[in-house]
């Protein structure tokens, strides 16, 4: 199958080409001739003459029906935006003092975004005195993988950036 580039290409009587190569609507090269000439042979079946690689030494034009290619390859876009999954990060804020049982409500919602298939974002934003411990920050956000390992592996590891430490979970590719 072929590609015809992103830009309108040129049809019919906009290609002002002397010499272009032309392939029939079969997909067989018929050689290469005059732009009139290919426009006549095009005119004869009743489809377009469409350029599809203008920047070859002579241009490369296509006996087609435009339209008909246009419509098939706007159902194929349609289609695959249909089948594409859209992966979301949500975010899970915890605090460097988190009390065990907020921590395990916190890994509860956690696994159920990463189930759901989306990635997780972990933060622990220090406040004041808080900066001298990132180091705990990171402790818990290491102990909130670890309750996770089963569900998730660790796209970034914990990381002190500017007042936060972060880490992000992305859900395990399930083996069929």
């Amino acid at each position: 199958m072929f590609v015809i580039s992103k830009e309108a290409p040129q049809l019919n009587g906009d290609i002002k080409d002397k010499e272009v190569r032309v392939i029939s609507d079969t997909g067989e090269q018929l050689g290469i001739m005059s732009a009139k000439d290919a426009q006549k042979i095009a005119d004869s079946k009743g489809v377009d003459l469409v350029k599809i690689a203008p920047q070859a030494k002579p241009p490369v034009v296509k006996i087609m029906d435009y339209s008909k290619y246009r419509y098939e390859q706007s159902k194929r876009e349609k289609e695959n935006r249909k089948n594409q999954k859209i992966v979301e990060i949500k975010e899970i804020r915890l605090s460097i003092n988190i009390d065990i049982g907020d921590f395990n409500t916190k890994v509860n919602q956690a696994r159920k975004f990463l189930l759901k298939g989306d990635k997780v974002k972990v933060s622990i934003r220090l406040r004041g005195r808080e900066m001298a411990h990132a180091d705990l920050a990171e402790n818990n956000c290491r102990r909130f993988a670890e309750e996770l390992a089963e569900e998730s592996t660790i796209d970034k590891q914990p990381k002190l950036e500017g007042r936060q430490v972060l880490m992000f979970l992305s859900p395990k590719v399930k083996k069929q």
